[in-house]
């Protein structure tokens, strides 16, 4: 039989020697390469002696390691994906240079679970990937798995580590891998405008520095930098289109299907961000709960209650509320229609007891990113004591909050009274000199 070498990984002080030497010897390959001409497509099914015999005995179905824990280890590697694989132009060798010729097999390697010999091989990828992975630090993903998170991805949960495929040859309509994930939410994107012209998940959301989808402008600006006239197409029509644009998120229109609700973030007008959570210190659940004595929302005094104690410390009103109007769930917000089929009527949001303003949530960011939520009860969007929670969200004819519209038509109508009736007086005034002087000639 002919000589074979494992994919597993050790640890260890030598592991990490023979990475070094590993990401060097990439290096010197793919320079060869560079200067001989060939790339992946070239190098197709060209597969080394050395990379032939150690798929001699790893091509063979059925070839596992029992590991201590109980699970199995698959050592199977499909010959027909490495040799179109973008590794096959380097080989086995680069990634398993720690692995001996000798006394192999048997294997006595020990690994404790199949977790952390994918973490394990995570540190191989980062030799020759340096780049990728410090924008993959700065990821969602990443900082699940900071936190311990056992689902958190990974370079081998997105990438087989032997068929690794160029990003041309993706493959938009099975999602992989983010359907693995995120099968819902994928399925439903599928059946959206997006989906049908085949653009793929990181087109919006980016492949390696995922970020929290509901924080932050990311999502906004990826949809601008492809519809880069949209504000001006929306001003043909929409009054106010920049103040829609900054309150209300595009897939609230542009998923006529989908439930809405309003957002109210809290946001910190010194630092100009959203007010986050400090890793370690939670403060928002319990302050929340707190307000909320009796547990059934937070109402409009409770809400002033939870902005006093983000403002209990530093400058007065530094921590006010700010309100979005956005889909009920992830899914919702993929669910995108034709421009055609996108909600142009006012009245949805603009009349009394509109649907949107029904379901009220005050967030802040999670440690992760994420947002966290609390429930408010829908009265805060009609109360003058919360008039905080409509900073940068109020629109006259709203009827959120009745008084406002009463103050803002009574402010116009004294705009436009008191010059016209100053107007009216003097030319009265001028009619009456004028009559007067006319007795007093004859």
């Amino acid at each position: 039989m002919a000589i074979c070498r494992s994919v597993l990984i050790m640890t260890g002080t030598k592991f990490h020697a023979d990475l070094i030497i590993a990401a060097r010897l990439a290096l010197v390959v793919v320079g060869v390469l560079a200067v001989t001409g060939l790339n992946a497509g070239a190098a197709g099914s060209a597969l080394s002696k050395p990379d032939q015999e150690c798929l001699g005995c790893h091509s063979v179905k059925g070839l596992e390691k029992k590991l201590a824990n109980g699970e199995t280890l698959s050592l199977h590697v499909e010959e027909p994906a490495f040799s179109k694989s973008v590794h096959n132009m380097i080989g086995c060798a680069v990634c398993h240079r720690n692995i001996a010729l000798e006394p192999h097999p048997p294997l006595k390697t020990q690994i404790a679970s199949i977790r952390e010999n994918s973490l394990a091989l995570t540190k191989v990828c980062q030799t020759c990937h340096a780049a990728i992975f410090k924008l993959y630090e700065g990821s969602i993903h990443a900082t699940l798995l900071r936190d311990g998170n056992p689902g958190a991805p990974i370079c081998t949960d997105c990438h087989s580590p032997h068929a690794v495929m160029p990003k041309a040859a993706y493959d938009a309509a099975t999602g992989t891998p983010c359907s693995r994930c995120h099968g819902p939410i994928f399925n439903a994107y599928a059946g959206s405008v997006h989906g049908q012209a085949a653009l793929v998940c990181s087109n919006c959301h980016r492949a390696h520095d995922v970020s929290p989808a509901t924080t932050g402008d990311q999502l906004k600006s990826a949809c601008l930098g492809c519809h880069q006239g949209a504000l001006a197409t929306h001003q043909t029509w929409l009054p106010n289109s920049g103040r829609h644009f900054d309150a209300v998120s595009c897939p609230a229109c542009h998923s006529p299907a989908a439930r809405r609700k309003v957002d109210l973030r809290l946001y910190d007008n010194v630092a100009q961000q959203r007010v986050a959570e400090k890793a370690g210190v939670p403060q928002f659940e319990s302050r929340a709960r707190s307000a909320d004595a009796k547990g059934a929302g937070l109402d409009a005094m409770a809400l002033q209650s939870l902005l006093r104690e983000f403002n209990r410390e530093g400058i007065d009103n530094r921590t006010t509320l700010r309100g979005r109007l956005e889909v009920s769930t992830g899914v919702e917000a993929h669910q995108l229609a034709r421009s055609t089929q996108a909600i142009r009527d006012c009245a949805k949001c603009h009349q009394q007891g509109a649907e949107p303003f029904q379901s009220v949530t005050v967030s802040i960011v999670g440690p992760d990113g994420r947002p966290l939520r609390y429930g408010a009860q829908q009265e805060v969007l009609n109360s003058m004591i919360s008039v905080d929670s409509v900073g940068g969200f109020y629109a006259i004819g709203g009827t959120r909050i009745k008084l406002l519209d009463m103050l803002l038509a009574l402010a116009l109508l004294i705009g436009v009274g008191v010059p016209a009736g100053h107007l009216t007086v003097a030319w009265l005034f001028r009619r009456y000199a004028k009559k007067i002087g006319g007795k007093e000639d004859s």
